[in-house]
């Protein structure tokens, strides 16, 4: 079960690192241009201010289990995972992006099951 725990952390790590970098990177201008229309309904300081949240949380999904250092942050960075993508997903459905919608609650519920595992039985 922790090898499958990893794997699902690697994976969520991995894309909100890339999907934070993205809203960091890129201004929001080109953000809404890919598709990413719910960028209008915010600042660009709260967009970049969300792929900041992002980035960090895939850090603490992955470095303090690597480093042995503050463990409690890996289930508290899945915690605010899920936080983000239940904020995600209210600003989806309210745009009527339904398939936004259910890319954020498996997101949530990934990260939920991370959370709720690390908090739980498979703690590091």
């Amino acid at each position: 079960m922790n090898i499958v725990l990893w794997i699902v952390t690697a994976v969520l790590a991995l894309a909100f690192l890339a999907a934070g970098t993205m809203k960091i990177a890129q201004p929001k201008a080109k953000l809404a241009a890919t598709g990413q229309g719910w960028v209008e309904d915010f600042s660009d300081g709260a967009v970049k201010g969300i792929g900041v949240l992002e980035v960090l949380a895939a850090l603490g999904l992955i470095l303090p289990a690597l480093l042995g250092v503050a463990t409690v942050l890996v289930p508290a960075a899945a915690v605010g995972l899920v936080l983000l993508m239940a904020g995600a997903a209210f600003t989806h459905g309210r745009r009527h992006e339904t398939p936004n919608v259910v890319i954020n609650l498996v997101l949530a519920i990934l990260a939920a099951g991370v959370a709720l595992a690390r908090f739980g039985p498979y703690g590091l």
